[in-house]
């Protein structure tokens, strides 16, 4: 199993400064980079000061110059906010620009507030409808000329200007946690990205069992990589925890307000709805989100990640991005260095000598 990490740069205050973010931003990636993670993710959003990201593939040809090895990948672009030729021809030259390091993620977008704004008021699930379309064209496209009649998008002969770098294109992601779309994430050949959310321990296995059950459908294809995110905080003492709870619990207010449409965004800034809207309360106890999410001591992190590695997930990726204040991100990636890799390294070098 490898390891990831997703970022974004992320103000929750006024008072906060974009320059100490793009810094502190820079940093963090550096270390990852550095510490042997495979992957930096980060995401595309709009109008929203907590996911500064509303070109990922600019973000992610700035932070290629700074760093040598990490790939480098939008988690996600969200498909209705695209056409296909510019993003055929955006992401063709980013993975230039990035050396072939893109990882070319897509998802049909999670905030209803985003698409009021960015789809013209679509209702957020038909955005999986957008992927469909979008995702076979822009594949088109990379190859060469190539005319499309859709339900969402016509266009005479054209091609993407560059072509990508990697051939016969990067990588390809899709964000899903419905069967269908993990069905058809497969057959196109797309690897997988995916979240329990906030849910417990069993949520990993029914999405492991959703994505082996895509596989086994789809034998025509090469097995897809399977990656899996949570919330993730590492600390040296346990009674540290209530310090990564309490900033779930805040920022996942803030992600209810956005997902439901539900509250109120000044400037920018969406507000935490009251906990009597929220749609599920169970998910906001305490103790369920300190054992649910990646929170925990070196050793709790361990224990929790084993269960990841038997649902055959071939990258686990850090969600840092829920607030945390930046010295809780700092540590969380040194400890994760120090003391969690090199356990799942040594577990690796001891399976290949067998």
């Amino acid at each position: 199993m490898k390891f990831a990490v997703s970022l974004s740069m992320e103000r929750f205050n006024p008072e906060e400064r974009m320059s100490d973010k793009i810094h502190n931003f820079l940093k963090l990636v550096r270390m990852a980079d550095e510490g042997g993670f495979e992957t930096l993710w980060t995401a595309e959003h709009h109008t929203l000061e907590c996911t500064i990201s509303p070109n990922p593939f600019i973000t992610l040809t700035w932070l290629a110059q700074h760093t040598q090895n990490i790939r480098l990948g939008t988690s996600t672009l969200v498909a209705p906010y695209w056409s296909p030729i510019r993003l055929a021809g955006e992401s063709a030259l980013c993975d230039h620009l990035t050396g072939g390091r893109l990882e070319f993620g897509i998802a049909r977008g999670a905030y209803q507030y985003e698409f009021d704004r960015m789809a013209g008021g679509i209702p957020q699930q038909e955005g999986v409808a957008y992927m469909k379309e979008l995702l076979p064209a822009v594949k088109k496209l990379w190859q060469g000329d190539y005319a499309h009649d859709g339900h969402y998008w016509k266009f005479p002969v054209a091609t993407s200007v560059p072509k990508p770098l990697q051939q016969p294109h990067p990588p390809i992601w899709v964000a899903t946690r419905d069967p269908a779309s993990f069905d058809w994430a497969v057959s196109v050949g797309a690897n997988i990205l995916s979240t329990p959310l906030s849910a417990p321990a069993s949520e990993v296995v029914v999405l492991g069992e959703k994505f082996r059950k895509a596989v086994a459908d789809h034998p025509e294809v090469p097995r897809p990589r399977f990656m899996m995110q949570r919330r993730t905080c590492v600390y040296d003492r346990e009674q540290d925890w209530e310090v990564a709870v309490r900033h779930s619990i805040d920022y996942g207010r803030a992600f209810e307000n956005l997902m439901q449409n539900i509250g109120t965004v000044n400037n920018g800034f969406p507000e935490a709805v009251p906990y009597e809207l929220v749609a599920n309360r169970d998910s906001y106890n305490p103790e369920a989100i300190r054992e649910n999410l990646m929170f925990g001591t070196p050793d709790e992190i361990i224990r929790k990640l084993e269960l990841y590695e038997a649902q055959g997930v071939d990258q686990f990726c850090l969600g840092l991005a829920f607030n945390l204040p930046f010295e809780l991100q700092e540590k969380t990636l040194r400890l994760f260095i120090d003391e969690v890799m090199p356990h799942f390294a040594r577990r690796a070098a001891a399976r290949q000598a067998d």
